[in-house]
């Protein structure tokens, strides 16, 4: 059996229920990814996949050509996951080996970990070591650009297919009346059983945010809340968590674990949130994920559900998951969710592949 990596290629896709959004600081038109595949020798393919939205497309693709180039001609094996992002890394340093050069070596190592897993017909999330076998998940969205009325159908959709909690974006440009106005329509409709978090995806300051958390834990009730300030403002997560009284969330923007260190050591912190790719993959995610136990704070990751699940049924501190719809269109096998809990799929690797139909290949 030869696991030696003899193609590696990458697609573009666009979601089927692609349309334009909007959070407190950005404006995306087109949901979109890139998905990353490697075949052994032996023909074993495997898959990983970053979301791209709209931005950057000639930059990513010059980083994903560059990787995929870079893997060929290393040789690697399938499982030598660790030696592709290290000499990746050395390569990628001298004009930066964060933001688009992780994110391509991340994809790459997200679909080595697929082949791997499928070669050894076993799911990623067993070959680990399983803790549980049921994650907490949560309806993602809830984005500034809703109508009320679009706003409360997605909140409801959610209820009705049996999830427990829904995450609302705040930081609106009409200021916190407005963002109070959307979070009490959807408690209103939502009734008490549906817990609700907030998210300003950096588009606050510290006064505003303070003045949102304290009016909305008082009349509506928040499990927490995330990015109330941009991530690199650690002293003002530090003021936030003394004086707002819900926890704090943040982590999706960090690209490794610096910012969680000097959360850590403010105290100023209450829930990780790794981003799989931005960290650089699997064993990035799990190694922040490991730190962020140390410390007693739980792992709730950004945006990939299709292999966070899977991921956090193998650490200490699992918190819940994050859930969109976007490319449940666009693969073979999508996830069950059930009375607010997803569950790992069982086939091997991460169990899912994306249908050839939704992808263009990029040469």
């Amino acid at each position: 059996m030869s696991t030696k990596i003899r193609k590696a290629n990458f697609y573009r896709a666009v979601s089927t229920i692609s349309k334009p959004i909007a959070d407190s600081t950005h404006t995306i038109s087109k949901i979109a990814f890139y998905v990353a595949e490697v075949e052994t020798e032996d023909g074993v393919k495997g898959q990983g996949y970053l979301l791209s939205f709209h931005y950057s497309p000639n930059a990513i693709e010059g980083a994903m050509r560059d990787c995929r180039d870079f893997i060929l001609d290393r040789g690697y094996e399938v499982y030598e996951t660790l030696r592709a992002k290290r000499e990746w890394d050395m390569e990628a340093e001298y004009f930066g080996n964060t933001g688009l050069n992780t994110c391509a070596i991340a994809a790459f190592n997200v679909a080595m970990w697929d082949a791997w897993g499928h070669t050894a017909g076993q799911p990623v999330w067993k070959m680990f070591g399983a803790n549980i076998q049921k994650i907490p998940v949560y309806g993602s969205g809830g984005w500034i650009s809703y109508s009320d009325e679009e706003l409360l159908e997605e909140v409801l959709d959610y209820k009705s297919r049996g999830f427990t909690a829904v995450k609302i974006k705040v930081g609106h440009p009409d200021g916190i009346e407005r963002d109070m106005h959307r979070l009490t329509i959807c408690r209103e409709k939502l009734g008490d059983g549906v817990k609700i978090m907030m998210d300003a995806n950096q588009g606050m300051d510290v006064v505003a945010a303070l003045k949102l958390a304290e009016q909305a834990k008082e009349k509506i009730g928040l499990q927490w809340f995330e990015e109330p300030v941009p991530h690199t403002d650690f002293a003002g997560y530090e003021l936030l968590r003394q004086k707002c009284g819900i926890a704090l969330a943040m982590g999706e923007r960090e690209y490794d674990c610096e910012a969680l260190k000097n959360l850590i050591a403010r105290n100023a912190l209450d829930l990780w949130q790794p981003d799989l790719i931005r960290l650089g993959g699997v064993e990035e995610w799990r190694n922040s994920a490991a730190l962020a136990s140390a410390y007693q704070l739980p792992v709730l990751p950004h945006y990939y559900k299709d292999y966070d699940v899977p991921l956090l049924c193998t650490v200490a501190r699992p918190y819940g998951a994050e859930s969109f719809d976007w490319i449940d269109g666009i693969i073979d096998n999508t996830m069950r969710i059930e009375n607010g809990y997803a569950y790992p799929r069982e086939g091997a690797g991460w169990g899912f592949r994306f249908k050839e139909e939704a992808l263009e290949e990029v040469k």
